[in-house]
């Protein structure tokens, strides 16, 4: 898995949930709990996170939608 983005509006992450399951990727959206365990004060960024396998169609497809001022910068795999 990888990280798309980091962020705390969410209706952007409903967005983006919407858009990728649309084409068939899901997704993960990791720290949702420490999330609401922190009282959603938004202190603690969600991230959504793809397989690796899919990174390139799902970044394609959030810039497609206007959204790749909000992916997170991709790293390279390990061990290069």
């Amino acid at each position: 898995m990888v990280i798309l983005l980091r962020t705390n509006d969410i209706v952007l992450i409903s967005v983006v949930e919407s858009l990728l399951e649309g084409a068939g990727i899901g997704c993960f959206v990791a720290d949702q709990h420490i999330s609401a365990l922190e009282g959603s004060i938004g202190a603690f960024p969600r991230r959504i996170m793809v397989p690796a396998d899919w990174e390139a169609q799902a970044r394609r497809i959030l810039t497609d939608a206007g959204l790749a001022h909000e992916l997170a910068p991709k790293v390279p795999p390990h061990g290069r």
